[in-house]
C-alpha cells in the first residue's frame, strides 16, 4: 500500500482527533503507534512528543518481544473491515489509550493526554476508539475511495463520545433491551440549560430512568401520567426545576416526560442532569461523566486538581502524612472560592520558622485541622490580602500584603494579585503562593515564576512530521 496514503490518513485523523479532544478536554496532543500488516515494522505519529519519556516501556511491549504480533484474536479477517478487535490500554502513566486490529490495519493503538481535571476518562476513551476505527475504514477504501472527512467527524465528535460511553455504561446495567434513548436526553439537557428564567440559570437535579424501575419509587409529586410535562418542552421543565433547586428533591423522567418530583435516593441505574448554575454536570449514579457549560458537553470538572501544589509538597522535607493535610486544606479553600466566584491569594509558608508577613495577626493562630477554624478560614479569604499558612498546618495572618521589587515576567493583564505573588516568592524562599481569580484558571507560583502555567502546543496540521518507525523513535 502507498505510504503516502497512509500518512495522509494518520494525519487527517490525528488532526481532527487533537482538535477536537482540546476543546473537549483543553489542549491535547495525540499520537499512534500502528502496524498496517502483520509483518510490517510498528511506526509511531507522535509529533508532538506525547510519548517522550515512555520509550523504556514501548521498548518492552513493541520492541523486546512481539508478543503483540502473535497475540491470538478472534478471526476478523472474515468479517469485514468494519469489525474492530479491542486492544487494551497499555497503561501509561498520564496517558489514556484506546486501540484494535483489524482486516484493515493489522494494529493500532491511540493516545491522548489525561488531563488532571478531567470528570471521567469513558467519553475521551470512546473518542480514541472511534479514530481507531475511522482510520481502519479509511485505509480498507483505500486511495480511489478516500474521503479525508475522518478528521471533521472527529472535530466535532464530544456529544457523540458522550453518547457513546453513556450508553456502553447503560448497557451494562440494563441490558440492551432498555427503552431510554440517550441523543434525545442530551438534547434536552442543553436544551433546559439554556433557557433562563426570569433572567436566571438553571439549578437542580433532573434524573432519567429506566420506564420499569418507576413502579417501586416513591414520590413527593406524581403527575398523571396524560399531564406529564414533555421534556422538549424546555421552558415549561426550566419552570419545574424551581421546585427542585437548592433541596435533596429532583424532577424524575422516563426519557419523554416528566413523571413527578421525588426525594428518595436512587439506587438503580440513572442519569443525571446537575445543574449548577453557569454549568452543571451529567453524572451515572454519582459518577461525573463529563460537564456542560456555554452550550457544550466538555470534559472539566470545574475545580483545580492543584495538582502543582501536591508535587511542590511531595519535593518538600514534609511528613507524608502533614503534606497530605495541608493540600486537602488548599483544596478546601480553593474550591470554595470557585464555588463562590471571588479571587483570593493563599500563601502556603514552608519554612520551619513562618515568615513576618505584614497583615492581620491571629494569636493564637488557627489550627486548620478543625472544621469551624478551617469554614472560618475560607470566609477570611474573601477580605482583601492574602491567607497566610503555615506548614503546622495553622492560618497565622489573614489580609496580608504581599511586596517586592519588580521583576522580569510580570504580566500586566493579570491584576495585583498575581504580579504581587511573583515579586514576593522571587524575595522569600520556601514560599508557595496559589493566586485564585474570579475569571481565571488558578495561578500556582514559586520563586517568581507560576509553576502552572500551560505549555500551549504548537499546532501540527495534516503533516507528516513525526512519522517513523518505533525503534528509530525509541533511540531518539
Amino acid at each position: 500500500m502507498e505510504e503516502t496514503f497512509i500518512c495522509n490518513c494518520i494525519a487527517d485523523t490525528a488532526d481532527g482527533l487533537r482538535d477536537g479532544l482540546s476543546h473537549f478536554c483543553g489542549p491535547s496532543r495525540t499520537a499512534v503507534i500502528y502496524a498496517i500488516e502483520p509483518d510490517s515494522p510498528i511506526c509511531i505519529y507522535d509529533p508532538q512528543n506525547l510519548l517522550k519519556g515512555h520509550e523504556p516501556r514501548l521498548k518492552e511491549l513493541f520492541i523486546d518481544t512481539d508478543d503483540w504480533r502473535n497475540r491470538p484474536t478472534r478471526s476478523f479477517l472474515k468479517n469485514g473491515s468494519f469489525h474492530m478487535v479491542p486492544e487494551k490500554s497499555l497503561q501509561l502513566a498520564g496517558i489514556i489509550s484506546c486501540g484494535g486490529r483489524s482486516s484493515s490495519v493489522f494494529y493500532q493503538m491511540w493516545f491522548s493526554e489525561h488531563h488532571p481535571d478531567m470528570c471521567s476518562v469513558g467519553p475521551a476513551e470512546r473518542w480514541l476508539e472511534h479514530a481507531a476505527w475511522r482510520f481502519s475504514h479509511d485505509i480498507a477504501n483505500e486511495k480511489h475511495l478516500y474521503t479525508g472527512i475522518s478528521g471533521s467527524f472527529l472535530r466535532e465528535y464530544a456529544t457523540h463520545a458522550v453518547r457513546d460511553y453513556i450508553v456502553d455504561e447503560m448497557n451494562l446495567k440494563l441490558g440492551w433491551d432498555t427503552q431510554l434513548r440517550v441523543y434525545p436526553i442530551l438534547d434536552t439537557i442543553l436544551g433546559i440549560f439554556n433557557t433562563r428564567e426570569e433572567g436566571a440559570w438553571p439549578r437542580g437535579q433532573l434524573i432519567f430512568m429506566d420506564p420499569s424501575a418507576l413502579s417501586h419509587m416513591r414520590f413527593v409529586a406524581r403527575f398523571p401520567e396524560m399531564e406529564q410535562p414533555n421534556i422538549e418542552n424546555f421552558k415549561h421543565v426550566r419552570k419545574l426545576l424551581q421546585a427542585v433547586e437548592y433541596s435533596e428533591r429532583k424532577l424524575v423522567s422516563q426519557g419523554s416526560t416528566i413523571v413527578g418530583i421525588s426525594n428518595e435516593i436512587i439506587k438503580d441505574f440513572c442519569i443525571v442532569a446537575d445543574f449548577r448554575g453557569r454549568h452543571g454536570f451529567i453524572r451515572l449514579n454519582g459518577e461525573a461523566v463529563c460537564s456542560f457549560s456555554d452550550g457544550v458537553y466538555k470534559s472539566t470538572t470545574h475545580q483545580a486538581k492543584l495538582v502543582q501544589v501536591e508535587e511542590a509538597l511531595l519535593e518538600t522535607p514534609l511528613d507524608s502524612e502533614i503534606g497530605n493535610q495541608l493540600y486537602k486544606i488548599v483544596c478546601s479553600i480553593v474550591h470554595h472560592a470557585e464555588g463562590q466566584k471571588f479571587g483570593c491569594t493563599l500563601i502556603i509558608d514552608l519554612n520551619k520558622k513562618t515568615e513576618n508577613i505584614v497583615g492581620q495577626n491571629l494569636l493564637p493562630a488557627l489550627d486548620l485541622r478543625e472544621d469551624c477554624h478551617l469554614e472560618l478560614a475560607m470566609s477570611l479569604a474573601k477580605v482583601d490580602g492574602a491567607l497566610h499558612i503555615g506548614q503546622d498546618l495553622k492560618l497565622h495572618a489573614f489580609a496580608c500584603l504581599l511586596d517586592g521589587r519588580s521583576i522580569p515576567g510580570e504580566d500586566r493583564a493579570r491584576g495585583a494579585r498575581y504580579n504581587s505573588a511573583l515579586r514576593f516568592t522571587q524575595e522569600h524562599k520556601n514560599i508557595l503562593v496559589v493566586v485564585v481569580s474570579s475569571d481565571r484558571p488558578i495561578s500556582i507560583i514559586q520563586e517568581g515564576v507560576e509553576i502552572s502555567a500551560q505549555c500551549q502546543w504548537n499546532p501540527v496540521s495534516a503533516c507528516h512530521i513525526g512519522m517513523t518507525t518505533l525503534e528509530m523513535f525509541i533511540e531518539g
